[in-house]
């Protein structure tokens, strides 16, 4: 049985919690911030990402902590990053460019803000950009993009390629 990409990310449950940093996941620890926002009349809550840890053992303390303070409320969470072959040109795409980058996807869910998953595919980020989720991004530390490339280097670049049609040429159901 063949799974798809959303449900190939999001199986992946608690493992982190029993999973150290290996040559295809890394458990990662980060913040998520909320701050009240006015946007003409109304208020609204603004998120963003803080305080990024790379583990390279499994976490020795699994729980989601909730800090509060006067300017809005910190939530800590852990999630693992991992990486997968087929998402490879992704990987090559986001280390080319001028600023690579995390994506933190989040549901939100009667005004509850919950990281689903960390991805650094901008493909599968943006297939979860609907309405029930708001993908977050931060800049991609140094020893992840080297780690990614070393994952790349191990398994290969995936050169995606197209066939080429002849004009020519009819197809099977013409009768030629």
């Amino acid at each position: 049985m063949q799974l798809c990409d959303e449900d190939k990310h999001l199986n992946k449950g608690d493992e982190h919690k029993r999973l150290g940093k290996d040559g295809s996941s890394w458990p990662i620890a980060f913040s998520l911030r909320s701050e009240e926002k006015q946007v003409g009349r109304w208020t609204t809550l603004s998120w963003s990402i803080e305080d990024i840890e790379l583990y390279q053992q499994a976490p020795a303390s699994t729980a989601t902590e909730e800090v509060k303070d006067t300017t809005g409320s910190t939530t800590r969470y852990e999630r693992t990053l991992y990486l997968y072959r087929d998402e490879r040109t992704d990987y090559r795409f986001n280390l080319s460019s001028q600023d690579p980058h995390l994506f933190i996807v989040c549901e939100v869910t009667d005004e509850q803000f919950s990281p689903l998953l960390i991805t650094a595919a901008q493909s599968v980020a943006s297939s979860y950009m609907d309405g029930d989720y708001q993908v977050l991004h931060i800049q991609m530390p140094l020893p992840v993009q080297a780690w990614m490339e070393a994952f790349i280097g191990r398994n290969g670049e995936l050169i995606e390629f197209k066939k080429k049609r002849c004009k020519d040429r009819k197809g099977r159901s013409s009768g030629q």
